[in-house]
């Protein structure tokens, strides 16, 4: 039978994490602050949980390194910090692994998965994903991880749907860029709507897990219903 999760020693690493993730998401706006990283952490280790069900045990996810993964995947988002900074997440995050091994007992350095959650940050995101794929260096790793797709999945779940819509919203406005605007207008290209179409409703069909998928399905017709909403509402006739 497998340990409960968390042990004591991993719930002192994952306080950690939080910490560090809570101190940093401060500083970033309401798009990406620390109740976005929160559900993101739910979500994954929904899925994880969920995905484990269907697997054999070696081939489960290791919610430890989920549940970190996805505190710590937006800490050095490139649209906040400096691309030397988000150059290397290893060797940032390494001090902080280090740290807590000191203090919970539990080295995830010398066991490898402070690596490996590392390579998730790293892989976590949209961005990522499609330069990978434009220049063909999608490898068996990406394809397999089970740890990463968790946290995939849940961070593109919470970037579609009710908590989609207002990211979206609060993104575009933390950025100056407008709502909406008529078409052919020379800020249609960058505002919010447009954002829907060059990549929200794209999710749905990128999602790499079964139960993410299936939480997909009412998330993305929230989407189509809002965008057919204000189209109708910006086409009112008088």
């Amino acid at each position: 039978m497998a340990a409960e999760y968390p042990s004591k020693e991993e719930a002192i690493i994952v306080a950690a994490a939080e910490e560090l993730m809570v101190k940093t998401m401060a500083r970033y706006d309401p798009s990406h602050d620390a109740f976005h990283v929160q559900r993101v952490r739910k979500t994954a280790l929904q899925l994880a949980r969920t995905v484990s069900d269907t697997l054999p045990e070696d081939k489960r996810p290791d919610l430890l390194v989920v549940e970190l993964a996805a505190l710590l995947h937006d800490v050095l988002d490139k649209k906040y910090v400096s691309a030397e900074e988000a150059a290397d997440p290893y060797a940032f995050f390494r001090p902080f692994f280090e740290k807590a091994a000191s203090e919970s007992g539990l080295d995830l350095v010398q066991d490898g998965r402070a690596r490996l959650i590392a390579r998730i940050v790293e892989n976590v995101s949209w961005s990522t994903e499609k330069k990978l794929i434009a220049a063909g260096k999608i490898d068996d790793w990406y394809r397999s991880c089970i740890d990463l797709h968790c946290v995939q999945d849940a961070d593109r779940l919470d970037a579609i749907g009710a908590f989609g819509i207002l990211r979206c919203a609060a993104y575009s406005a933390a950025t100056n860029h407008a709502l909406h605007t008529p078409d052919g207008d020379p800020a249609h290209e960058s505002s919010a709507i447009q954002h829907f179409h060059d990549k929200l409703l794209h999710i749905k069909d990128r999602l790499k897990t079964e139960p993410g998928k299936k939480l997909a399905e009412k998330r993305h017709k929230l989407m189509l219903d809002f965008l057919h909403a204000v189209e109708e509402e910006y086409d009112v006739q008088s």
